[in-house]
């Protein structure tokens, strides 16, 4: 009998990511800094979301320098609220500067 192989990756918690960014939008040479939290059920598909909705927001580029996942959930401000919407379906953008 064949036995499917085991996937450490599959939890009963919601994979919540968060990917640490900086974009920049027209005529912008510095950029913002940013996180994103957002569901997604790989690492992959978390990283085109976080794009598709940067590229919503208006921003022409960007340099994605971390993603990992939100082990526990927050409880200080922003990132308790985009958590939160992260865990609804949204892709939650938190602007620093």
């Amino acid at each position: 009998m064949i036995t499917p192989p085991v996937n450490d990756n599959n939890s009963d918690a919601p994979m919540v990511f968060i990917i640490i960014a900086k974009a920049y939008e027209e005529g912008d040479d510095t950029g913002i800094d940013l996180h994103i939290l957002l569901q997604a059920p790989d690492d992959d598909t978390a990283v085109r979301e976080a794009l598709n909705a940067l590229a919503e927001e208006g921003f022409l580029e960007a340099d994605l320098d971390q993603i990992g996942m939100v082990m526990e959930v927050p409880e200080e401000e922003p990132h308790a609220s985009a958590y939160q919407g992260a865990l609804e379906g949204e892709v939650a953008i938190i602007r620093f500067g």
